[in-house]
């Protein structure tokens, strides 16, 4: 059995990525309930608010008149209120 030791080419980057892990069923509920008022559950806690936009990695909610950015990886879950 022989192991082919080379380096790969592109093994180590010198200018970052990023990658984005994108759920589309999960964006197009966001769609769907824009305008509305949800709650939204992330991993740090909960946020009331109506939903002003939805882009691919995160949505906007205004909650009283403050604006909070969620990063949709950080949603566990959402319900319309």
């Amino acid at each position: 059995m022989s192991y082919n030791n080379r380096p790969v080419a592109n093994q180590y980057q010198t200018t970052p990525s990023m990658v984005s892990m994108v759920d589309p069923y999960f964006y197009q509920t966001l769609l769907n309930v824009m305008g509305q008022k949800i709650i939204v559950d992330t991993t740090r806690g909960n946020v009331k608010g109506i939903v002003k936009n939805v882009l691919p990695d995160h949505v906007v909610l205004d909650s009283e008149g403050t604006l909070f950015f969620v990063r949709i990886q950080q949603i566990v879950w959402i319900m319309p209120e």
